[in-house]
């Protein structure tokens, strides 16, 4: 165990250098939300998670930095099962035909809060891309106690129309617009990856000793 997180910290500070370092998102850790308005009596909601990325990002210089998502939409649910199976087939997602949605980020802009970035990037969702722009909140930059590693923790909001995307039914009953919110952690990737790779021999092990 203490040989694995030593390697772990040793690649991470290696990798460290003055400019920008490239963080994993986490996927345990790496989810969001999307919110519409129902007849402008409730706003439902709809969970996704299992988000898979990669970031470079420098605190000194975050104008530099940029982003790339993977978004698993076979995770998405609404915890409501007729409405999962309805968000799920060709009327929205069609998640058959298009798993998964993508963001790449294309311009990373500071405001005047330190703590607060505006990121536009393209959306790839169900075979449309389309430039969207992401309010973000650096929530920390530090080290995870847990791992031993950088990391860097974030929350990114959004609106847009999902009529954009193909997926206009039920407009107005059912809003156009949808809020999107996003909470992700990531860490320092060369680390990320040794101790991940790590784990899994460990795991190895122990199965062929069973």
């Amino acid at each position: 165990m203490i040989s694995r997180y030593t390697l772990a910290v040793a690649l991470a500070l290696a990798s460290c250098s003055l400019g920008a370092t490239t963080y994993t998102l986490e996927s345990q850790h790496s989810m969001g939300t999307i919110r519409w308005a129902h007849l402008d009596f409730s706003n439902p909601t709809a969970q996704f998670n299992q988000i898979e990325g990669t970031l470079e990002f420098d605190p000194a210089a975050p104008a530099k930095s940029s982003v790339k998502v993977t978004i698993p939409l076979s995770h998405l649910t609404s915890g409501v099962p007729d409405l999962d199976e309805d968000l799920r087939s060709p009327r929205f997602f069609d998640l058959d035909k298009y798993p998964t949605a993508t963001f790449t980020s294309t311009r990373v802009e500071t405001t005047m809060m330190a703590n607060q970035l505006k990121v536009t990037g393209d959306l790839s969702l169900r075979g449309v891309t389309k430039p969207v722009t992401l309010d973000v909140t650096i929530n920390k930059v530090g080290t995870n106690p847990r791992m031993h590693l950088p990391a860097v923790g974030f929350e990114a909001t959004a609106t847009l129309k999902r009529s954009d995307f193909g997926m206009g039914k039920f407009v107005p009953q059912v809003s156009d617009e949808v809020t999107i919110h996003i909470t992700s952690q990531a860490d320092e990737a060369k680390g990320y990856a040794a101790l991940m790779k790590a784990e899994a021999d460990e795991a190895a092990v122990t199965t062929a000793k069973k």
